[in-house]
């Protein structure tokens, strides 16, 4: 008997004009990931030198006693200053971390920055988190990211599509240089920022995070940011721990949401002061707080590295938690240049560690390494705010090298994205977008 041939499906072929408008911006979108690379890491090289001009200042202002005090006060207080108002002045797209604003101009509710908001970011951002605010690089390497790729899709004359997908791709970059993470920017692009999954788009992010990786490991190296002894597979019967570790996060990360957005309510009422006032009174806070406890004040980086090496003092975590939370929320609201990624995972990390603690002590099923916990802490807060998990646990992996943690990121980004989204408590990046 004669079997009857199956139909087959015809493929598609793309038409020549199709396939050479893709090339183009396939070839820009590496053009334009290399230029965000080398800009963001820069601005991650001269970030790391404020950092030690900061610590150098408060070693000196001690050797002054209250003359010191003063000065380093009023340093903090003028940076901080300096910087809303290049906001102000030059680029108000520049306020926070621009991700909104990105992202209002990929729906097509908002006209791309000037290219004002590549310097005032630098500069802005520089002196803001330099100054001590506990405010995230990757605000301002996102959105100088996106303002350059979107530079060098007008000056290749591409349309608007194209010149916005190089916005969305040149995004993905900046984030990616910020963390030293490449799959994470990609991701970010697609699950946060467009939402879609798009051939073009997809294409053109991977080129552009690809060409700022290479870039960027130039000048900053390619070693993880945080370097961590690798840590076990997840005990069994831990998935219920974590699942519950999930629901305490996704509590947390809806009040610090709230927090952010209180703060910045409460700018709007002090809107009769004018902002570098108002931008001053909070880096003078900060520079006060760096007078006493300098390892508490700016992005975070070393507190995050303590709670990956379990070297933070456990019975200070909760007071540690409460000041960065406060810190983190008030910050934003300064009106200056600056993320928030880099605090949400400071916050995160710390409250795997306070909760892995008691657990491994207590439960059994928990394991034995509050690490694992402080890990999938960073992971599950980022989810508890910006609800894009597959980014947050990425991201994280790429950060720490742990990737034998994943299922408990699973298991905690479950609950941490659930319960918000059942309470009706939006994205924080949402919330920002629908602020006027």
């Amino acid at each position: 008997m004669t079997r009857r041939k199956q139909p087959t499906t015809p493929i598609t072929r793309t038409p020549p004009a199709e396939r050479g408008s893709l090339t183009a911006l396939a070839i820009l979108s590496l053009l334009a990931g290399a230029a965000s690379g080398l800009i963001g890491a820069c601005f991650r090289r001269l970030l790391v030198q404020a950092d030690v001009l900061r610590d150098e200042l408060v070693d000196w202002a001690h050797g002054y006693s209250i003359v010191g005090l003063a000065v380093l006060v009023a340093v903090a207080a003028a940076a901080t200053a300096l910087a809303a108002w290049l906001v102000r002045r030059f680029s108000p797209e520049a306020s926070g971390s621009g991700i909104p604003h990105v992202e209002a101009v990929l729906h097509e509710t908002k006209s791309p920055a000037s290219y004002a908001v590549l310097p005032v970011k630098f500069i802005g951002g520089l002196t803001a988190i330099g100054a001590g605010l506990a405010l995230g690089r990757e605000g301002p390497t996102v959105q100088m990211g996106a303002s350059v790729s979107h530079l060098v899709g007008t000056l290749f004359r591409r349309n608007a599509a194209d010149a916005r997908i190089l916005l969305a791709a040149g995004s993905g970059a900046g984030l990616a240089t910020a963390f030293n993470a490449p799959i994470a920017g990609s991701v970010f692009v697609l699950e946060e920022l467009v939402r879609r999954f798009d051939t073009r788009i997809t294409i053109a992010t991977l080129g552009a995070s690809a060409a700022a990786i290479s870039v960027s490991r130039l000048i900053l190296g390619d070693a993880p940011d945080f370097l961590l002894d690798p840590l076990p597979y997840p005990a069994i019967g831990s998935t219920p721990v974590f699942i519950v570790f999930g629901l305490f996060v996704g509590i947390l990360g809806m009040a610090y949401n709230r927090a952010i957005l209180g703060c910045l309510t409460l700018a709007d009422r002090l809107s009769s002061i004018r902002v570098e006032l108002r931008a001053a009174t909070v880096g003078a806070a900060v520079g006060l707080l760096a007078w006493y406890a300098p390892v508490l004040v700016g992005g975070g980086d070393p507190i995050t590295e303590r709670a990956l090496h379990n070297n933070a003092i456990f019975t200070l975590l909760p007071a540690v938690f409460a000041l960065r939370f406060a810190l983190g929320a008030v910050s934003y609201a300064a009106g200056t240049p600056g993320g928030l990624f880099a605090p949400m995972l400071v916050l995160g990390a710390q409250a795997g560690l306070f909760f892995g603690t008691y657990a491994c002590q207590w439960l059994p099923a928990a394991g034995t390494n509050p690490v694992a916990y402080a890990v999938t802490g960073m992971a599950a807060f980022f989810t508890a705010s910006v609800r894009a998990p597959v980014t947050g646990i990425i991201l994280v992996i790429e950060l720490t090298g742990s990737d034998t943690q994943l299922l408990s990121m699973l298991a905690a980004c479950f609950t941490a994205m659930l319960v918000p989204t059942l309470i009706g408590n939006p994205p924080i990046y949402d919330s920002l977008g629908e602020r006027p």
